[in-house]
């Protein structure tokens, strides 16, 4: 338990660097590719988003997921790739490779759906190489370009407001 603390430490001190390194793009173009970072510690209906991001015309090949978990359940196959504490070392760095991968992707737009500031969810989306990241005005301002302040219950709502926006910028 005390070495779980000095880990999230450690990875708070890393991801404070990292913020100091954020790029901040201007969108441009047409969304076509859409990464999601999800918190289903938190929230269990990550099926319905995607929906709702299809329904307003994404295509369900364009979008990439993956989840977080506090705790994972033994014997459990999950349906989409999903990491935890585990998978992030002491100083940040990222140890599976399916998360490496998501980092790496340019997507046109990443949605981090976590409503409370988790070190380890912040560092995956501060290190994230997408071009446009929206997220929560509860989380850290530093990390997205837009925030939009809705309950983390409420995916329809936030896709609403997020799609309105995209188009407003169009």
């Amino acid at each position: 338990m005390f070495l779980n603390y000095i880990k999230e430490f450690f990875v708070k001190k890393s991801l404070k660097n990292n913020l100091y390194n954020v790029k901040n793009e201007v969108f441009t173009s047409k969304i076509q590719t859409i990464g999601l970072l999800v918190d289903e510690s938190k929230f269990q209906h990550s099926k319905e988003l995607i929906k709702e991001l299809i329904l307003n015309g994404i295509n369900a090949e364009d979008i990439k997921i993956v989840v977080y978990r506090d705790k994972f359940k033994e014997k459990a196959a999950y349906s989409r790739p999903t990491f935890g504490k585990k998978d992030i070392s002491w100083n940040g760095n990222v140890t599976v490779d399916f998360l490496n991968e998501f980092i790496k992707t340019e997507f046109d737009l990443l949605i981090s759906y976590y409503d409370i500031e988790k070190a380890i969810l912040m560092l995956i989306t501060s290190k994230s190489e997408a071009k446009f990241k929206v997220g929560f005005a509860s989380v850290d301002k530093k990390l997205n370009r837009w925030m939009i302040e809705t309950a983390i219950e409420n995916y329809k709502l936030f896709v609403f407001e997020l799609f309105k926006y995209l188009k407003s910028l169009k």
